[in-house]
Order: C-alpha cells, then sequence, then structure tokens
C-alpha cells in the first residue's frame, strides 16, 4: 500500500489557477460566442457609419470607465487584509470618483464631436456617463468575489451580463434604434454587471467615510489606475485614430476585423489578469511557487489562444465574404487586417500576464511604464500609418503596427522575468512547443480535407477549420491532463 502524495502549497495554487481558467475560461467562451453572435446579427440593421460612429463613442466610454475607482479594485483584491470600515469607506469613495468621472463626460461631449465632425454625437455620451456609477457599484463586489477566488460566480455574472446585453443590442437594433442599439448595449452590461454582482455577493454599505482607512489602498490603487488607464487608451486608440483619420466607414470594417481577431484573446487577457493576481499575490513572497505559477499560466494562455487565432487566420476569407451590413455590401476588405491581428493577438495575450506579475510583486508603477511604452510604440506607429497610407489601405497598415510592436515588447518582458524572478527566455519559449506541434498537425488536417472535399462554399471552408480547431483543442487538452506535473 503506497501513501499518498501530500498536497503541496504549489498544487494548491495550481488548483485555484486550474479552477479559474477553467470556470471563467468557460465563461468567457460562452461570452464570446453569444457577443460575436449577436453582433453579426446587429450588422445586418446597421450601416457601415452607424458601425462606426457608435465604435468611437464605445472607445472612447471605455477609456473613461478606467477612471472609475482610480484602482482601488486591484488595491482591495491584493491588500494582504482589510476592514469592514475600509470596505465601506472605498465603496463611497468608488462611487464619487464615478460620479465626477460621468459628470466630466458629460462636459467634454461637444468637444469630442467638434473633434470627429459627426453631428449629434454628443448626445451618445449620456448613457456613457449613465454607466459610471453603475460600473463603480459594482466594482467592490466583484473585488470581493475576486479576492475570495469565487470563481463559479464571476463566471456566472459575465455569461449572464454578456447575454442581456447582447439581446438588449440585438433587440434595439431590430427595433431600428441604428448606433443606439450598440451604445444602449454597452450602457446596459453596466446595470446587468451590478444586478449580478450583487446577487452573488450581496453588499449594503454603511454610511461611515474614513479616509485614513483607505489611504495606503488608495496610494496604491493611484498607481494601478495610471497602469488602467494606459492600458484602456491603449486598447482603443487604434479606433480613435482609425475614425479620426479615415472615417467612420472604415473604422466599422477595421472593428469587424479587430473583434473578430482580438476579443477572444483580450477576453483570455482579462481572465488571466482576473484570475492570476490573487493567486500571484498570495504567493510572491514564495519565489518558487510564484515561478512555477506564473510559468504554469503561460502555458496555459497559449493552448487557449494560439489555436483558435490559427483558425481565424485560416477563415478570414470566407467569414468576411459573408458578412454583410444594412445595406447588403460585404466586410470582405477585413479579411487581411484580420489575419494580421490575429497573429498579434497570440504575441498580445502573452505579453499581458506580465501586469499581474507586476501587480502582485508590488510594482504597479513597472505595470504603468509597461502600458505606456505599448501605447507609445502604437500611437506612433497608427499616426505614421495615418498620414501615409490612403483609406483602402490604411486598415492594413495599422493591424501590421499591432503586429509589429510585440517581438519588441516580448524581448523587454523576458529580460524583466531574467532580471526579477530569475525566468529564462528558455523556459518561457517552451510554452509555446506543444500548441505548435498541435498548430501544424490543425493546419495539415484543414489542407488535406480542403483537398479532398474540393468544395470553395464559404459555410463549408468554415466548417472544416472549425472541426480541425476543435479537435487540436480536445488532443491538446488531453495532452495537459495527462502530462506529468513539474514537465514542460
Amino acid at each position: 500500500m503506497t501513501a499518498e502524495r501530500p498536497s503541496t502549497g504549489t498544487d494548491r495554487y495550481r488548483r485555484h489557477l486550474g479552477r479559474g481558467f477553467n470556470w471563467l475560461g468557460g465563461a468567457t467562451v460562452i461570452a464570446k460566442v453569444i457577443d460575436f453572435s449577436t453582433i453579426l446579427a446587429v450588422l445586418l440593421f446597421l450601416t457601415k457609419e452607424q458601425v462606426g460612429i457608435a465604435s468611437l463613442v464605445v472607445s472612447v466610454g471605455m477609456v473613461i470607465e478606467a477612471f472609475d475607482g482610480l484602482g482601488t479594485s486591484d488595491a482591495l483584491v491584493q491588500a494582504r487584509s482589510v476592514s469592514r470600515v475600509q470596505v465601506d469607506t472605498l465603496f463611497w469613495f468608488v462611487i464619487g470618483a464615478a460620479s465626477l468621472v460621468a459628470g466630466a463626460t458629460l462636459l467634454a461631449a461637444p468637444w469630442i464631436e467638434a473633434v470627429y465632425g459627426v453631428a449629434g454625437m454628443a448626445a451618445y455620451f449620456g448613457a456613457v456617463a449613465v454607466k459610471q456609477p453603475l460600473v463603480g457599484a459594482a466594482l467592490i463586489p466583484l473585488a470581493l468575489l475576486n479576492r475570495n477566488l469565487r470563481y463559479e460566480r464571476i463566471a456566472v455574472i459575465n455569461v449572464c451580463a454578456t447575454l442581456a446585453a447582447a439581446l438588449t443590442r440585438l433587440g434595439l437594433a431590430v427595433w431600428g434604434a441604428g448606433a443606439w442599439a450598440i451604445v444602449g448595449g454597452y450602457t446596459a452590461s453596466g446595470l446587468y454587471i451590478l444586478i449580478g454582482a450583487l446577487v452573488a455577493r450581496p453588499f449594503l454599505p454603511r454610511p461611515r467615510f474614513e479616509v485614513s482607512a483607505i489611504a495606503p489602498l488608495v496610494r496604491f490603487g493611484l498607481r494601478a489606475a495610471v497602469s488602467n488607464i494606459f492600458e484602456q487608451i491603449f486598447k482603443n486608440v487604434d479606433y480613435l485614430l482609425v475614425g479620426w483619420f479615415w472615417g467612420a466607414a472604415q473604422l466599422a470594417v477595421y472593428r469587424v476585423a479587430f473583434d473578430v481577431a482580438m476579443e477572444p484573446a483580450m477576453a483570455v487577457g482579462t481572465l488571466v489578469n482576473r484570475t492570476a493576481l490573487p493567486v500571484f499575490a498570495r504567493v510572491s513572497s514564495a519565489r518558487d511557487q510564484f515561478v512555477q505559477s506564473v510559468t504554469w499560466s503561460l502555458r496555459r494562455v497559449v493552448l487557449l489562444v494560439a489555436p483558435l487565432m490559427v483558425g481565424l487566420m485560416l477563415v478570414a476569407d470566407p467569414l468576411t465574404a459573408m458578412i454583410r451590413d444594412g445595406l447588403g455590401n460585404s466586410y470582405a476588405a477585413a479579411a487581411l487586417p484580420l489575419k494580421l491581428l490575429a497573429a498579434a493577438a497570440l504575441l498580445r495575450v502573452s505579453l499581458q500576464l506580465l501586469s499581474p506579475v507586476m501587480m502582485a510583486s508590488g510594482r504597479p508603477g513597472s505595470a504603468a511604464r509597461l502600458s505606456a511604452a505599448t501605447l507609445l510604440l502604437l500611437g506612433t506607429g497608427i499616426f505614421a500609418a495615418g498620414f501615409s497610407f490612403p483609406a483602402q489601405t490604411g486598415i492594413v497598415a495599422v493591424s501590421a503596427v499591432w503586429l509589429g510592436i510585440y517581438p519588441l515588447l516580448l524581448v523587454w518582458g523576458s529580460r524583466y522575468l531574467r532580471r526579477h524572478w530569475d525566468i529564462g527566455a528558455g523556459r518561457l519559449a517552451r510554452a509555446f512547443i506543444v500548441p505548435a506541434i498541435g498548430i501544424a498537425a490543425m493546419i495539415a488536417l484543414v489542407e488535406a480535407a480542403r483537398l479532398l472535399i474540393g468544395s470553395s462554399d464559404p459555410v463549408v471552408q468554415i466548417g472544416i477549420v472549425g472541426v480541425a480547431t476543435a479537435l487540436t483543442y480536445a488532443a491538446l487538452f488531453a495532452y495537459a491532463r495527462h502530462r506529468p506535473q513539474g514537465t514542460a
């Protein structure tokens, strides 16, 4: 009779990471399928100009949201301990900050309309302002759920809120609301997240406010907020500049390519940050556990994202040819940008793991500098493209900029991990070996099936790639499940 191996701290935290990735990852997949399916339906009822205008408004709204709470939710998640008075005071602090942000949004709306020269655009920012207190009120219960590793409840909130917002957006589009369909769905998502957060983690703040109690959290939060603000500007600067240089219609084409290619990777990035930060924070004082958690997370990220990105590259042409706007015009021009962005997405989500590493190890300033550097590189590249390329090739150039900046950033990130945690580039590179083998087999299977079937029907082409991608994921996850612990 053999004795069972006792569970180590590393095993325990790996299980927490695995549970978080499984629950939140599954929720992310479901949410993105819902979101993508409904946005394709919404496109049938909107012109490219309406899609472009709504995309501009939502992009500005996402940047504005980064100011809500001023990073204090991150501070709450990573804090070693928190008291009830801190939580109560923090709630009122967040609500106050969100209200100020909402007021500033309304004041800035006419100026934003003037910059883009779109008549009536300012009215949409009323909906953006309404969302800010809703998001602010949800921050504390969500942070408490995350702090306590309640991944299952967070997953349910995400799926339900996404479904409700998607149905709201689709209903408004069918009703003929035009750009308001996308903007209204964006605002409604804040309400649905708040309802879900309060159901999953009931929280009734007490009427008290002690500045001294939250001073350490606010100091950390302000540094984290800089990183979050840079990150949101970075995530949306391409929309803002594409719309400015080439107009709403070209922005709509670019948005289709970006949403299809980047949104799944961005969702995984959010999943990484949400899952990894509380776990990394708990093991940051034990180097071996921390390093193993980081490398395990990188392997899982690559496994989740790589086959899907390659699959999107393989279906880019038939997929975009099938997508139509409200006037029956095709989005086929999005095919090449989609391929470039899908390649960039894998590199982007790999780099994004650095943010929770820096936050958990008490270096929010480093995370802010990384976000600022990324924003500078992307913004400079897009400005150069805007002044150098016409509308027909502009969005291709912008997509190429996305692909071009990440090798530089990954080299920097690798050096950072080597310097601070002694994680060598070889150890990081091993995370890509098994997915690369699976992807090579997937491409071979797709090409063989295409030759065998010999059909150019877009639906058939998409079906072939879909089956091959699903088989690749099944094989990779089966290997990961049975791979001996501690191997690369």
